[in-house]
């Protein structure tokens, strides 16, 4: 068989008889160009991967080139000869003479970017034509198992990974490939100013604690009713949004913030709109869903909004939703936005397969093992919040521990980072002594005064408890938290008290 007979041979078929896109001319002309000039790699606008080339030969001499490159070496087809003297399909061409004939006339020196972009395209199509049979054979076969949602699922994330440009099986990655992105990462946290590895949180306190919110890291945010949880989740949202729309404005490329997903399977997207909105204003959530407002009021409402409308946090309060359509949305919603954060409000509202409901806690374990595939899936942190047992009720020190957690095993399991929010004065404010009668009014007097002393000592004080990290020192973040605009912030250098991290 010669070069022609290569070139011109009939390429494979697909199930339904017709052929298979692909350009034979384009990759022999394109690996060509790359042996008459080895730079031709630097500026390519595509990660072209031996997978993409659909004659296997050619995949297997752009495998070797890139090896070599990598090593620092020259390649052309006097290098290349001693590693495929021994292969059967170059023989049948002719032998290592096919490697010179490749570089003969040049002609992919012209438009070398033009033959990766086709190489890489047509790849996709065919990666399309498979997911596309695969879904087509999985819903005509019914002897199993009839489960349209869950093909559904599997062809929204199929597609997900073409459109990532993931065609094929993922391979592993080398340890050479790791470390560079690790370096990367450190360089990012370098450039941040030493404190921030990930996304920002929006709180200089965290970040320095957990060095930003890092990809793939799934995140669980726990507390027991009215400790504010959601109201942080909502401040790290909107905080990440915000840096990012800044950045966007002022022509900053590399931002360590983000666009936000977030799903809140509790709230409305209306309510949780009206609380960033009277954060930004400061102005009373409460005051302004009963309109007790005043014009002011209303004009510093209308700024922000106006400030925040091309914010990218996107809002999906779909009730009820399944661990399955939560991670098909959230994949749509990377595609479409390229959101690099997601957060979920909260973690046992959310639903399993079906198939584990008769067992909490086995639906809860499939839950977070969903949660944290999603993760690394999309390469996004991901904020769970998560309610606590009533455990912490009974004890003298209401701190939260990660054996508080509700269906705890796998929540803690899975998680990256397990994070507790802690406010003292919500306990102090449900002891106020109560009203004194005549007989022991100086009594009950000392004791309210003691309990106000108290009061004010703690008023407006919360704790974010870091229970569990696996990229650093557990411990212990104060921060300020006022009630009337739920909002929290890092505290002023003077109001940090001593011990304000453990």
């Amino acid at each position: 068989m010669s070069e022609i007979d290569l070139l011109t041979r009939p390429p494979a078929t697909s199930a339904v008889g017709r052929a298979l896109p692909a350009n034979l001319e384009a990759e022999a002309a394109f690996i060509g160009a790359v042996l008459i000039d080895n730079r031709v790699l630097e500026e390519l606008p595509v990660a072209l991967r031996p997978e993409h080339f659909f004659e296997p030969l050619h995949g297997r001499i752009f495998e070797r080139v890139l090896v070599l490159i990598d090593r620092q070496m020259v390649v052309t087809p006097v290098t290349l000869k001693p590693y495929f003297e021994a292969d059967d399909a170059l023989k049948q061409l002719g032998g290592t003479g096919y490697l010179a004939q490749l570089t003969a006339d040049g002609q992919g020196l012209l438009a070398p970017r033009e033959l990766a972009q086709q190489i890489y395209d047509l790849a996709l199509l065919r990666e399309l034509v498979s997911v596309g049979r695969e879904l087509v054979e999985s819903a005509l076969d019914t002897s199993q198992e009839v489960e349209p949602m869950k093909q559904i699922e599997y062809a929204e994330a199929a597609l997900f990974r073409v459109a990532e440009g993931a065609a094929g099986q993922n391979e592993a990655d080398s340890f050479r490939g790791a470390t560079s992105t690790a370096l990367k990462m450190i360089e990012h946290a370098i450039n941040s100013g030493g404190h921030i590895a990930g996304k920002t949180t929006g709180f200089t306190s965290i970040n320095e604690k957990i060095g930003g919110l890092h990809d793939s890291d799934l995140i669980i945010l726990a507390g027991r009713p009215g400790m504010g949880k959601t109201s942080l989740a909502t401040n790290i949202a909107f905080n990440c949004a915000d840096r990012m729309l800044r950045d966007r404005q002022d022509g900053i490329e590399k931002s360590v913030g983000s666009g936000v997903a977030f799903f809140s399977l509790e709230m409305s997207s209306d309510q949780l709109a009206t609380r960033i909105l009277a954060e930004q204003a400061g102005i009373s959530s409460e005051a302004l869903r009963m309109g007790k407002i005043s014009r002011e009021d209303f004009q510093q409402l209308s700024y922000a909004s106006q400030r925040l409308a091309d914010l990218p946090l996107y809002i999906d309060d779909t009730p009820a939703l399944s661990i399955a359509a939560l991670r098909t949305r959230a994949r749509r919603l990377k595609r479409r936005h390229d959101i690099g954060v997601i957060v979920v409000d909260y973690l046992q509202l959310l639903q399993g397969s079906g198939r584990a409901t008769d067992n909490r806690v086995n639906e809860i374990s499939e839950i977070s093992r969903g949660l944290k595939t999603l993760a690394k899936e999309l390469q996004v942190p991901v904020i769970a919040l998560s309610q606590l047992s009533r455990a912490v009720e009974q004890r003298e020190d209401k701190r939260p521990m990660l054996s508080d957690l509700r269906e705890s095993g796998s929540i803690e399991q899975d998680a990256d980072m397990v994070w507790f929010v802690y406010r003292e004065d919500y306990y102090v404010a449900s002891r106020e002594p109560k009203r004194p009668v005549e007989s022991d009014e100086a009594k009950i007097h000392d004791a309210h005064a003691s309990w106000a002393a108290e009061m004010e000592r703690v008023y407006g004080l919360a704790e974010l408890i870091v229970a569990k990290q696996r990229h650093g020192a557990t411990g212990k973040v104060r921060l300020r938290f006022e009630p009337r605009i739920t909002r929290f912030s890092d505290l002023a250098e003077g109001e940090m008290p001593a011990g304000a991290y453990d």
